[in-house]
């Protein structure tokens, strides 16, 4: 009886540790690539600021997609676009500080 109790309980911990596991994986692949708390600071200010045009997972809606774009497009003109705006995208410029700008080029710029 206790031997089975053990392995009943030994099965329980590594069905738990598994699922751990593998939620913390999930939410990873969510986060696209976080790796810094500046990450997660841009990621916050993309789900306030861009979300509503560019996607949850940067695929675009009404603006274009913002999946590869940092094989496409320096940090610096990235910088430049949402500080001034480009192409029907408005300006950013009195909406969010020269710091979150600039976190939100380097998050993005990192999406290769």
């Amino acid at each position: 009886m206790l031997k089975a109790n053990l392995t009943f309980f030994l099965i329980v911990m590594i069905v738990l540790v598994i699922t751990a596991c593998s939620e913390g994986a999930n939410n990873q692949a969510t986060n696209e690539g976080m790796t810094a708390p500046g990450d997660a600071n841009a990621l916050a200010l993309y789900k306030k600021q861009c979300l509503s045009c560019h996607a949850a997972d940067l695929s675009g809606k009404v603006g274009p997609g913002l999946q590869e774009i940092g094989s496409k497009l320096t940090e610096q003109q990235l910088i430049e676009i949402i500080h001034d705006g480009a192409r029907g995208m408005p300006a950013f410029k009195k909406m969010l500080s020269a710091e979150e700008i600039q976190a939100l080029s380097q998050w993005l710029s990192k999406n290769k």
